[in-house]
């Protein structure tokens, strides 16, 4: 008997894999059962801040000729669990969220800690004068640019050749 006869989908019934054109009918099992587990672990927030955490927060960055605004969504976070710094023309918007559950009469107890960072390059700012603000689990951050770099700023014209 062949090893291919034990596989399920070579064994004369229909044609069930997803990946067919695998050169290898295991390397196409392994695949579909990570996406399997995949797909049932989605619905699931086994990541400290919900399944985004790799990009985690959702950061906005908006530009004028006048200043830098950045929108940060931070639900479930409060003013104290978040640091904001400007050094080197670097901003970063870190933090952390500390929770704990505990149900006695189910003898159910539950912890988690999370921690998060994110960098935005930003030039030429007037660091003196920078804002920030907290409300509802939004930070936001604005930057005004000095007045040289507002002049710094020259339109291209773009051509139809």
């Amino acid at each position: 008997m062949a090893l291919r006869d034990l596989i399920p989908w070579n064994n004369g019934s229909p044609d069930l894999s997803p990946h067919r054109s695998e050169p290898h009918p295991f390397l196409a099992l392994h695949r579909e059962m990570n996406r399997l587990f995949d797909d049932a672990f989605r619905t699931f927030d086994v990541a400290p801040f919900g399944s985004q955490a790799i990009g985690w927060p959702n950061v906005e960055v908006n530009e004028t000729e006048e200043e830098v605004s950045v929108v940060a969504e931070l639900p479930g976070l409060e003013e104290k669990d978040v640091n904001v710094e400007l050094r080197d023309g670097l901003l970063t918007i870190s933090g952390e969220k500390r929770s704990e559950t505990e149900d006695k009469e189910r003898r159910f107890s539950e912890r988690y800690y999370g921690r998060f960072a994110r960098s935005i390059p930003v030039d030429d700012v007037d660091q003196d004068k920078v804002e920030a603000s907290f409300k509802n689990g939004v930070l936001t951050v604005t930057l005004p640019k000095l007045p040289t770099a507002q002049h710094k700023v020259k339109r291209i014209a773009i051509t139809g050749k």
